[in-house]
């Protein structure tokens, strides 16, 4: 059985973990926020000096031109602030998937140590049951491993594919200029 002193020491961590995790929350959301005002801000500015050139245009073909050239920096607008967007998102994940492999580490080496103690102070006979609720203690731990590297193979893949889309979409946006 745990302790009073460890009951609340356990919960102090989780309290810590919980303002740890939310400081981090709000971090993330401030950064978008910043990265979203900016983004507007810009685009204000665009719009303000797209629509000076659109009014000093002279003729049909001139306007034709103008509008062509507008599309490409957008383009490469839209891809940039996707890719700050992600790293954001992702920086923000992954401070919360390395808080909660932490936690179910710690969760999981409590139950080891309960289970241990009952085993030692479990009467004679009750070998079997002892036995049987350590197989299924280590059938969780790597059902919940295997799960781990699953997630952390498809953020991975979704993370290359990113990239190569990004490196596809620079040089294709340099050749229309």
């Amino acid at each position: 059985m745990m302790t009073a002193e460890q009951i609340v020491a356990s919960h102090k961590a989780n309290v810590e973990t919980l303002f740890g995790l939310t400081a981090k929350a709000f971090e993330g959301v401030e950064k978008m926020v910043e990265l979203n005002l900016s983004v507007a801000k810009a685009a204000l500015d665009d719009s303000a000096n797209n629509t000076q050139t659109a009014l000093s245009v002279k003729d049909a073909q001139e306007l034709l031109a103008m509008q062509a050239n507008l599309f490409q920096p957008l383009a490469e607008k839209t891809a940039a602030y996707s890719r700050h967007l992600y790293d954001i998102a992702s920086g923000t994940s992954s401070e919360f998937t390395k808080a909660f492999e932490a936690q179910a580490a710690a969760a999981q080496k409590q139950f080891a140590n309960l289970v241990d103690s009952a085993a030692q102070n479990a009467p004679a006979g009750s070998e079997q049951a002892v036995a049987m609720m350590k197989g299924a203690m280590t059938a969780a731990n790597t059902a919940f491993e295997s799960v781990q590297k699953a997630v952390k193979q498809a953020t991975d893949l979704a993370e290359t594919n990113l990239a190569a889309v990004a490196q596809t979409a620079a040089p294709k946006a340099a050749k229309k200029k």
